[in-house]
């Protein structure tokens, strides 16, 4: 197979990956996702991606995806998401909204709603989710162009090893000859190297320097920030290095949760034990605060959603999203899914400081009829059970 170089599949090579589809999709799978941003998965088409799609399409698929920009060319890659969805015959579910480039905040969201609205209004299945925070967490790399990669990531890892080609690398980044994509970077994006903040660096020396800007530490120690940033990933590995980009606005956060077609999601990996840090190492305060937050914030403190809207926003409208008719809602006959908050006190204690802090005001939680809290305190109780989707055979 290709596995992570940059080259496009053969006709044969894509003949067994729809093979793949087809197979997972008869397996319960509800869809195929992409993360477009990151390689191997950016050097993928959008024909290629259209290919896919239709092969999954038959089982009622959902096309979930992290788009190709984010930032100043959100709606290029809208649009390219909304060709996939509407060729390829699937939904099409875009991975946490967000405007993430400092310099047009209030600008790019309205253009991503007005988008969408269209491709719904003509009958696309299109929607989005998204956190309520204005900092994105993913890794160090990110603030490397794709083509460091375009021969896996051993041979990046290589590469970056060598100073006659991290400094040539270096100068090309500054000297912006990576053409478009010198736009798009995250560092541009956060607006600079003080809108990135080290989440976990995994080792000494540079895990001492955790919650701080590469702006600060990089003057600290009178380097590079580029050249800093490639020492922090090489010191971390076999981990991943990660970083907090500041890339998001709080207005644009307000708009995109008032799409009446957003819900919410936390963009966080399962965590072991309570209190811990997801399987990922990044301590993204999305991973413990996402939900209460809405609550807290958004919904008592400053009324930009409803009561109704927020819970809406967090059950039933992603369940029937996935085919999920039976879940997200109260009704007899139904598994017994619920939360149980006190609506004046619920409050989310994740923050960029301390990200796996817990919330409080929530008192009871059912999993499929058994209690999984009680009284605000894990039972030990695992009720969970498998979802599958509608090609399961």
């Amino acid at each position: 197979m290709i596995g992570d170089s940059a080259r496009a599949p053969s006709a044969d090579e894509l003949t067994d990956m729809k093979t793949r589809i087809d197979t997972a999709m008869r397996a319960g799978a509800l869809g195929i996702s992409t993360a477009l941003i990151y390689p191997p998965g950016a050097y993928q088409s959008t024909e290629e991606l259209i290919e896919l799609a239709k092969a999954a399409a038959p089982y009622g698929a959902i096309y979930a995806t992290h788009m190709r920009d984010e930032g100043v060319r959100l709606g290029d890659a809208i649009s390219e998401a909304i060709e996939i969805g509407e060729k390829g015959g699937v939904k099409v579910e875009i991975f946490h909204l967000k405007a993430a480039y400092k310099p047009m905040w209030g600008a790019l969201m309205e253009e991503a709603g007005a988008l969408i609205d269209a491709a719904r209004a003509r009958g696309l299945d299109i929607a989005a989710d998204l956190y309520p925070y204005t900092a994105g967490g993913t890794g160090l790399e990110i603030a490397l162009p794709l083509e460091v990669f375009a021969d896996g990531l051993d041979a990046a890892i290589e590469k970056l090893k060598g100073k006659e080609y991290r400094a040539d690398l270096i100068k090309r980044i500054e000297n912006e000859e990576f053409g478009e994509w010198s736009r798009i970077n995250l560092v541009v994006a956060s607006g600079g190297w003080d809108g990135v903040v080290l989440a976990n660096a995994f080792k000494p020396p540079y895990q001492q320097y955790q919650y701080r800007s590469i702006a600060d530490i990089a003057a600290e120690l009178n380097v590079n920030p580029y050249d800093l940033v490639i020492d922090i990933m090489l010191n971390a590995l076999p981990n991943r290095a990660f970083a907090f980009y500041h890339m998001i606005g709080e207005q644009d956060v307000r708009t995109a949760l008032q799409f009446p077609w957003t819900s919410i999601g936390t963009d966080a990996a399962a965590v072991e034990e309570l209190g811990g840090v997801d399987d990922l190492g990044l301590p993204h305060p999305r991973s413990y605060g996402t939900f209460p937050r809405i609550l807290a914030k958004y919904v008592r403190d400053e009324h930009v959603l409803t009561l109704e809207e927020a819970v809406r926003k967090m059950t039933s409208w992603p369940a029937s999203r996935h085919g999920f008719e039976d879940r997200g809602v109260i009704r007899e006959g139904l598994w017994a899914d619920i939360v149980v908050f006190d609506a004046d006190k619920v409050q989310d204690n994740a923050t960029w400081e301390n990200g796996t802090a817990t919330p409080t005001g929530i008192d009871y939680v059912l999993v499929n009829g058994v209690l999984a809290v009680r009284e605000g305190a894990l039972t030990g109780a695992k009720a969970g059970r498998v979802l599958r989707g509608a090609g399961a055979q």
